[in-house]
């Protein structure tokens, strides 16, 4: 089964499936033992590899919701959840994960210290030389965060450039390259190694403001359950290059690995029609408003 799967995967790069789900849960199309071993030959490089062992190493950040670990080293988050999902159906029923500064992922991926990356990454031109993104699983906007009561008045990366005021970012963000196109100077952003440094950073003063994706702020700000933090509601979407910013975030693969991201990207188009994808995803505080629609990695990197 897995492997008429996957050829018809070849055969079609990258695109949706005829509307026929799966269902039945994730272990319809995994194989037994025997079999994986015949279609790890067939299918040949990473996936094929994973398939005939068994697990495959993914790389992740550490950063909710996307994909972290929880107190009792659960691996989760919505990218990790959908990766779980997917390369189930592929045939690799175990997931293992590589914790990475977010700054570090692609390195490590390139350097084989995993097999993909899943982070929730942005799918952005400049990073589309160095990896082979599969099309993306959610959409959403940026958000900020600041003392409770606004005192300097941030509603947009305008007003951190023109008041002054620090930002704090995680290394390696789409956000450091957004505030620069701001005009925000090198000197008032503070890069932190994770999520809940930049928390740490606004709560003790470093930072006057903390800036991340909607869905991953909220979830930092659930969690640290501090008073003195807020959200600005009323907060400006940045315009970068002429375009309102919207981010998508895919999981990612090396250059070489087409085939394993063709046959992840025939998956996950049968997740988008039947519903599942945003199953997954509204467990992670993600909503409808969320769904990448029709938009591919082709369309992001070009």
């Amino acid at each position: 089964m897995l492997y008429a799967l996957l050829a018809a995967v070849m055969l079609v790069t990258g695109c949706g499936s005829n509307g026929t789900n799966n269902g039945g849960g994730n272990n319809a199309n995994v194989p037994a033992a025997g079999e994986a071993s015949n279609n790890a030959s067939a299918v040949g490089g990473t996936l094929g590899e994973a398939i005939e062992q068994g697990y495959i190493t993914i790389g992740f950040a550490n950063e909710k919701p996307y994909a972290y670990k929880e107190a009792d080293g659960t691996l989760t988050g919505e990218a990790v959840e959908i990766a779980k999902t997917i390369l189930e159906r592929l045939g690799v029923p175990e997931v293992r994960g590589e914790l990475t500064e977010f700054g570090a992922l692609i390195g490590g991926l390139q350097a084989g210290r995993f097999d993909m990356i899943t982070a929730g990454m942005f799918i952005n031109p400049d990073r589309c030389p160095a990896v082979a993104f599969a099309n993306p699983e959610y959409s959403i906007g940026e958000a900020i965060a600041v003392k409770k009561g606004n005192p300097m008045d941030i509603k947009s990366y305008e007003d951190i450039k023109e008041k002054g005021a620090k930002v704090a970012v995680m290394s390696g963000a789409v956000e450091i390259g957004y505030l620069e196109k701001s005009g925000v100077p090198s000197d008032q952003i503070v890069i932190v190694p994770d999520q809940d440094a930049a928390v740490n950073a606004l709560q003790t003063g470093r930072a006057d403001v903390m800036a991340m994706t909607g869905p991953a702020l909220q979830s930092r700000l659930d969690a640290a359950n501090d008073d003195s933090l807020e959200r600005v509601a009323d907060f400006t979407q940045p315009v970068i290059d002429g375009k309102d910013v919207r981010g998508y975030g895919a999981s990612a693969f090396r250059i070489d690995d087409t085939e394993f991201r063709d046959a992840f990207n025939a998956e996950l188009e049968k997740m988008k029609e039947s519903g599942e994808l945003l199953e997954i995803l509204q467990k992670f505080g993600f909503t409808e408003a969320e769904l990448p629609g029709d938009v591919t990695a082709e369309e992001l990197c070009s």
